[in-house]
């Protein structure tokens, strides 16, 4: 397909949940929805349509060990890419990916800088490890560095204590989250165990990746606040093998992982009931592979939330709080087709037939 050539999808376009099209058409690289006069090199694709998938927790540039090099980055944006996501929330990453914004093969990125951690609480490579004094400074420069988001690390395994605890006081994180948003940045925290996340949202933060620590007195200002959770069910499923991992020596922290597993999908069904924002996040890029995010949608299901609303979690949904378009008029061409309707099984959505980004097909 030449770069001028004009791209017919027909068939079923999901435009919205409740909003379906019989076709669209793809000229110059954008979406429109009036046939071209005179097209002479039009390529069709035939099946249902969605925007490109979001997935608002992955970590393109990183794998277990820290930041990886670019022939490395490229593979893991190219995986999520032939799995249909074209819209990454990077949550915190050592790397420099910005080379991948000139690429217009690949996804696109939000970044959120780099992770930033207590000292020896988090992953080691990950994170700027600092004390709370230095927390604002270290917020400053990350929402200047990100696009638009910074990334806290809200609690982790004290070693001492033998269990998960809090990594911050909250005045420190007050301070921390006014001069985010003072600078135009949201903020999301990583946050496993309970004890963190009231004074995360009393103190004005906007997003928490996990929140497998969401308990029912929590819920009303997570509501309050509208305050959205990233769940990342497919990461949280490594919850009982880490906890076997760490049984000799924290034998408190992994009960507290098991039992924080158990009840998964109890916790991200019951924010969904009260009317918390739930999206699409795998946090691929660390020990996970990348190209999950239909594996999410389909644990977001497993825990009770209707199909066409876990869609909505990863592409129509996603993409407003991301403030990115979908399949508006005039949007870039970013879209997935699938064979079948995947409101009617989302386990479709884990095999595109077809990949559009930026106008071209892909895959």
């Amino acid at each position: 397909m030449s770069d001028h050539a004009v791209l017919h999808v027909k068939g079923r376009v999901l435009v919205g949940p409740e909003e379906v099209r019989d076709e669209v058409w793809v000229v110059g690289g954008r979406i429109s929805y009036d046939r071209p006069a005179g097209a002479a090199d039009v390529r069709t694709v035939a099946g249902w349509a969605l925007p490109g998938l979001v997935d608002a927790h992955c970590h393109v540039g990183l794998d277990r060990h820290g930041a990886v090099p670019e022939d490395v980055a490229e593979k893991q944006a190219l995986t999520d890419r032939d799995a249909g996501t074209l819209l990454i929330r990077d949550a915190g990453s050592p790397s420099d990916t910005r080379w991948i914004d000139d690429r217009e093969d690949l996804p696109e990125i939000i970044r959120a800088g780099r992770h930033i951690a207590r000292t020896r609480r988090y992953i080691r490579n990950y994170a700027w490890e600092v004390e709370p004094e230095d927390l604002v400074a270290h917020v400053a420069r990350e929402a200047r560095r990100g696009d638009g988001w910074v990334k806290l690390v809200g609690d982790w395994i004290d070693r001492e204590v033998g269990d998960l605890t809090a990594c911050w006081p909250r005045e420190a994180v007050a301070a921390a989250i006014a001069e985010a948003h003072r600078l135009g940045a949201r903020v999301t925290a990583h946050c496993f165990a309970e004890d963190s996340l009231r004074d995360l949202v009393e103190s004005g933060i906007d997003c928490i990746e996990h929140a497998t620590g969401l308990t029912d007195d929590l819920i009303p200002p997570f509501v309050e606040r509208g305050v959205a959770i990233v769940p990342t069910l497919v990461n949280i499923a490594t919850f009982p093998g880490l906890a076997d991992g760490g049984e000799s020596r924290f034998p408190r922290w992994s009960a507290h992982m098991r039992r924080l597993h158990a009840r998964r999908y109890d916790t991200v069904r019951n924010a969904y009931d009260a009317g918390i924002p739930v999206y699409v996040g795998t946090d691929a890029g660390g020990s996970l592979a990348h190209g999950l995010a239909a594996a999410e949608v389909a644990e977001l299901v497993k825990a009770g939330i209707p199909p066409v609303r876990a869609i909505a979690a990863t592409t129509w949904a996603a993409r407003s709080w991301l403030g990115r378009p979908g399949l508006e008029e005039g949007a870039p061409a970013d879209l997935v087709v699938y064979d079948a309707d995947p409101r009617e099984d989302v386990r479709v959505m884990a095999d595109p037939r077809r990949v559009v980004l930026n106008g071209r097909v892909v895959g």
